[in-house]
Order: C-alpha cells, then sequence, then structure tokens
C-alpha cells in the first residue's frame, strides 16, 4: 500500500475521461488500497482513480464521522441509474482542489449500479453526504470538476488562482 501523489487543478489529467475496469483482480485491488491510503493521509472522505493519474471508472469513499471506525467503500464502474427530484446542498471541497470550498447543490438521494472488489455488481440507493460524495467521485471519472457547478465567474477566479500557482511550481495547466 502506498500513498500516491495528488493531481492538482489545473493539470489536464483532470479532465481526462475515464475508462472502465475490464477485470477485478489483484492489480485493481492493489490500487484500491493505495488510493484508501491516499485519500486517509490527505485526509479526505472521497477519491477517483483519475486523481491519482489513473485513468480507469473507479472510486473510494469513506464518510464515517471523526472518532467513528472507519468505514471505506470502493466502486469500481459505477453508474447513476436514478436520482431524486429532491435536491440537497453540501459544502464541497476537493483533494484535487485544495483548499476551495463551494455550496453545490445536487440530488438528494441517488442510485448506483457498481461492482465491488469480489467482481459482484451491486445497486446502492443512498442519500445524504455519501449521495452528494458519489455524484462528486463520479464526475471525476467524467473529466468534471465540482466548480463545473458553481458560477462562471468564481471558476474562473479558482481556475486562475490554481494556473498561477502551478506555474510557481512548473506544473502543466488546463
Amino acid at each position: 500500500m502506498t500513498i500516491k501523489p495528488l493531481i492538482i487543478l489545473p493539470d489536464p489529467v483532470l479532465r481526462q475521461l475515464s475508462q472502465p475496469v475490464e477485470t477485478v483482480n489483484a492489480d485493481v485491488r492493489r490500487l484500491a488500497d493505495d488510493m484508501l491510503d491516499t485519500m486517509y493521509d490527505a485526509p479526505g472522505i472521497g477519491l477517483a482513480a483519475i486523481q491519482i493519474g489513473v485513468p480507469r471508472r473507479m472510486l473510494v469513499i469513506d464518510v464515517a464521522k471523526e472518532g467513528e471506525d472507519k468505514q471505506p467503500l470502493v466502486f469500481i464502474n459505477p453508474k447513476i441509474l436514478t436520482t431524486s427530484d429532491e435536491m440537497s446542498v453540501y459544502e464541497e471541497g476537493c483533494l484535487s482542489i485544495p483548499d476551495y470550498y463551494a455550496e453545490v447543490e445536487r440530488p438528494a438521494v441517488v442510485t448506483v449500479e457498481y461492482i465491488d472488489l469480489e467482481g459482484k455488481q451491486l445497486t446502492a440507493k443512498v442519500d445524504g453526504l455519501l449521495a452528494t460524495c458519489l455524484q462528486h467521485e463520479i464526475d471525476h471519472l467524467n473529466g468534471v470538476l465540482f466548480i463545473d457547478h458553481i458560477s462562471k465567474l468564481k471558476r474562473e477566479i479558482v481556475i486562475r488562482k490554481f494556473t498561477k500557482a502551478a506555474k510557481t511550481r512548473g506544473a502543466k495547466a488546463i
């Protein structure tokens, strides 16, 4: 298990479309372990494989509250089947956009189909923070960032700030 470096805005990798995982094997399970280690180290509550430079449709989440035992979840090839008409608003952040937070409105309940680490096809209907986190991470798999859900003006300010910081570091820009 290894902590991987995070891809940070404005790196164009974050806009890549992730490809399906073909087979759940030892490599995929190792990737899941690395992703969980990276997420916990950051610390965060969700991480998509693309955020560590792996363009595969895979994500990890743990929305356990502080003081509770860890409850790691792994979703392989997740697909949202249904969303509720009811909406909810959460203040979202992102490990790839450090120290920036904004309120985002998303469906309050989603039904997701996915494969687990045993290779089983499962369906889950979730709400609350888990529903928001799943939608946020699935967006990553589609090259969408949470800042794409805020006003154009705020988004442009954030992108400019991170582009300037990237130039200072000598990193690639979107």
